[in-house]
């Protein structure tokens, strides 16, 4: 194709010559803003750029490339971040309702053997708990402690009897993990699963707070030398006697109670509070293996309650683990036919596996203290397992006593028909043997359940005021203050030795805010518990003692009758001790219990193994044993021994715990 113009008038022609690519040819040329057409202009638009313009481009390009991969990671990172912690928290509300149900209760060991026995920081005194609508602490009752993978060794000392004291320990920790006595990782925010599907609505144990969570204090040679002892008894126990109910070490044998190996039972939380893992884990392979409740065999209520449901119970919480709660479900459940009586007074007896009971052959009657100190146990059982039964028979007990006649200003007999609900031998009120567990238990259980039942409280104040009243007397020559009997009007000098429970209990009630003379009333009868001793050749208290009302030369306020001068490694002095140093941090209550463990050393120490009682406290030389190891002497004396030498106050908190009347700590209920 080709165009041309001539001039105007002008003969003469132009031609302009016009070359034509294929694409005119073609008819499709010229400008038409396709996206082909834009690419090509843009090329020969850079293709006219001269090579450093290109440069400079190109690395601005590279440039802002580098900038947007490292914004696009860090937001990448901090969106990540957000996500994770929008699913943590959701699944943290969701876990939350079914930790409130799990209610393990878990108390790590104690530390061990440390290298630094000397340095202890000071008593940190325990102090009342704060108001009610301050939270007083939780029950999941934990000591925070990293686990120890320690082991102690012993060595004997044959001139005395005595032990060596445990060598150091070997401490192995982890950043971020606990291990726990069974080989399991526990991390440190991670909760045990529910022990039942059946958990009770109310009053339901809260999470531990961070703030309780603390190193426990190194272990002093006081300390080392109950685990010493204890281990000893121990070494007695596995040797003769395992899986029976109690040692006899002098003749290297055992007795049967129950068949139901009390002492193992009574031993398992007082192992697990002093950090004895090898031996724990050893009596729990036989509480799964071997202990077993369904045999033909009558048991006591009382003492099987104590003992072996509390025991179960107490193990439970510490270690959380849940053979222990199941084993405590099957004896409770056991014991329940005891309560089919006219009266709801239960029988003393129960046949655990034809599932009957009956009161003693000789009488139809029960002791106060055996049906009013079982509420503790029967009740947090049915806490943790939401079956109210177990609950409302003992509450329909208390209920009962509370509304009867033939008390004397708060004092109660020794006896109850389960026939009639009524109380015989009336006119006779001790708060030693048959009785001494009622006046403890008003107080616990008012403490147990939040301080919320005022009946338990009234009788326990309205009774302590008829101790004062009827029960109290001044000794001579060193005017001690003691707790005796009223017998028809008639006071007796008689004070057993069960009853230097009460100035742990008095000074407890002190410390939960009742009267302070409460606690000036303990101090004076725990001067008297330790005179016990004392004024004994031996350095132990006989089973009962008489106190001289009046002065006679070269008499002590102390008379022992031949036929109670007995020891049976009682632990109820060494219980107030520990209540009395846990509460004041007088270092004297530490120094006395500490004289009373010398002479168990000296006086009931069998050479191959186990501790026994004894005949003759007022002999030295020979104390005359008795050949029995009470299962008590592991569950109870030792317990609150290792106790009352500590000054952890948070190594069984006393605002977090209530001790059973075997020394089986339970906790104390809060609000959900």
């Amino acid at each position: 194709m080709y165009s041309g113009a001539a001039a105007a008038g002008s003969p003469r022609r132009d031609f302009i010559s016009v070359t034509l690519g294929p694409e005119e040819v073609a008819g499709v040329g010229g400008y038409n803003n396709s996206k082909a057409w834009r690419r090509r202009s843009c090329w020969r638009k850079w293709k006219q750029l001269s090579r450093l313009q290109r440069s400079v481009i190109l690395f601005l390009f590279a440039f802002l490339a580098v900038c947007g991969v490292i914004s696009y990671t860090s937001m990448g990172e901090t969106w990540k971040s957000i996500t994770n912690k929008s699913l943590d928290d959701q699944r943290t509300e969701q876990e939350i309702p079914r930790l409130k149900l799990a209610n393990p209760a878990v108390l790590p060991a104690p530390q061990k053997a440390d290298a630094n026995h000397g340095d202890h920081p000071e008593l940190s005194l325990q102090k009342p708990p704060k108001p009610p609508h301050v939270r007083r602490g939780p029950s999941n009752l934990q000591i925070k402690a990293p686990w120890r993978d320690t082991r102690l060794k012993t060595q004997h000392d044959t001139m005395r009897a005595v032990e060596e004291l445990v060598e150091k320990d070997k401490v192995e920790k982890t950043e971020k993990s606990i291990i726990s006595w069974r080989g399991a990782v526990i991390e440190p925010d991670q909760s045990t699963e529910p022990p039942s599907s059946k958990i009770m609505d109310v009053e339901k144990p809260s999470p531990v707070e961070p703030e309780d969570q603390k190193e426990p204090m190194p272990i002093n040679e006081r300390q080392l030398a109950v685990i010493e002892a204890f281990r000893h008894a121990w070494k007695g126990y596995k040797d003769f006697a395992w899986g029976h109910d109690e040692l006899k070490p002098l003749s290297k044998s055992y007795s049967e109670w129950f068949g139901l190996g009390l002492t193992l039972i009574d031993a398992l939380d007082t192992m697990w509070i002093l950090g004895l893992k090898e031996e724990f884990e050893e009596a729990r392979k036989w509480v799964a293996n071997d202990l077993v409740f369904d045999k033909n065999v009558d048991v006591n209520l009382f003492e099987s309650t104590i003992r072996i449901l509390g025991g179960l119970l107490s193990t439970y919480h510490l270690s959380g683990d849940s053979l222990f709660l199941e084993k405590a479900k099957d004896i409770g459940n056991r014991l329940m036919p005891a309560f089919k009586t006219p009266s709801k007074i239960p029988y003393s007896d129960v046949n655990i596996g034809r599932g009957t009971a009956h009161p003693p052959r000789w009488t139809s009657d029960s002791t106060v203290a055996e049906v009013t100190s079982i509420q503790l146990e029967f009740r947090e059982l049915s806490r943790l397992t939401g079956n109210e039964k177990f609950r409302k028979a003992v509450d329909e007990v208390m209920k009962h006593v509370h509304i009867l006649s033939g008390k004397n200003d708060g004092l109660v007999p020794m006896f109850i028909n389960t026939n009639s609900g009524q109380f015989t031998h009336l006119g006779v009120y001790t708060l030693g043997a048959r009785a001494d567990s009622y006046y403890e238990y008003l107080l616990k259980q008012w403490i147990q359940g939040g301080k919320k039942e005022n009946e338990l409280l009234e009788d326990y104040m309205r009774a302590i005021e008829g101790v004062k009243k009827h029960l109290l007397q001044r000794s001579e020559p060193k005017k001690l203050t003691f707790v005796g009997e009223l017998a028809h009007g008639h006071f007796s000098a008689k004070m057993d030795h069960l009853v230097c429970f009460l100035p742990g209990t008095l000074a407890l009630g002190a410390h939960n805010g009742l009267a302070a003379d409460h606690m000036k009333l303990a101090e004076t009868l725990i001067e008297t518990c330790y005179q016990m001793y004392a004024q004994v050749e031996t350095g132990l208290s006989p089973e009962i003692v008489h106190f001289n009302l009046h002065a006679q030369k070269g008499h002590k306020d102390v008379e022992i009758k031949p036929a109670d001068r007995h020891n049976l490694l009682r632990p109820e002095t060494v219980e107030s001790l520990f209540y009395m140093y846990r509460f004041t941090g007088d270092k004297k209550y530490q120094d006395w219990g500490w004289e009373i463990l010398q002479n168990f050393n000296r006086y009931t120490r069998v050479p191959t193994g186990g501790y026994t009682s004894i005949n003759n406290v007022q002999n030295p030389s020979n104390p005359e044993p008795r050949d029995k190891m009470e299962s008590f002497f592991l569950g109870e004396t030792l317990k609150y021994m290792f106790l009352l030498f500590s000054d952890d106050i948070d190594l069984i908190n006393l605002d977090k715990y209530v001790f059973n009347t075997e020394a089986h700590p339970l906790p104390i209920w809060v609000p959900a």
